[in-house]
């Protein structure tokens, strides 16, 4: 089994995981998602994200989705898997979005290694663009005249 890990600062995490019910509905058993509280400590934490993973054995991939590389939300987690041995069969990327996370469910079961990364870290980065808004009036404009 493969599982998406969403961990971020506060409750990042949560609503992107709440968001993404909303577009694989049917994977969401595979999706775990958890923040480092504001005030909470990183030994906390840890025990938070131990009773999150306890049905996560040797024989699963975990897919780290992050908010930052570096932060103490991701160093901690990735501590704690390799002090459980999990760490090796796991893939950790970092500035996770909405985008991001609705690839990696749909694509987990279909698409491995380089391949994988690589098409999750394209379909996130073509979301980040502006939306101008002189564009969007124009295309209107001309519907109007339809």
């Amino acid at each position: 089994m493969k599982y998406i890990l969403l961990v971020s600062h506060g409750k990042f995490s949560e609503g992107i995981r709440d968001s993404l019910s909303m577009f694989v509905e049917d994977k969401m058993d595979q999706v775990i998602a958890v923040g480092l509280k504001k005030g909470q400590s990183v030994d906390d934490f840890s025990k938070t994200l131990s009773k999150k993973l306890v049905d996560i054995s040797l024989g699963n991939q975990i897919i780290i989705l992050s908010d930052i590389i570096g932060g103490s939300p991701l160093t901690t987690t990735l501590n704690y898997l390799d002090e459980k041995g999990l760490l090796d069969n796991s893939v950790v990327l970092g500035g996770m979005n909405l985008t991001m996370a609705i690839t990696a469910t749909v694509m987990k079961d279909i698409s491995e290694g380089d391949d994988f990364v690589d098409n999750i870290l394209s379909e996130s980065h073509s979301a980040l663009q502006e939306f101008k808004i002189s564009d969007a009036k124009a295309e209107e404009d001309e519907e109007d005249f339809i």
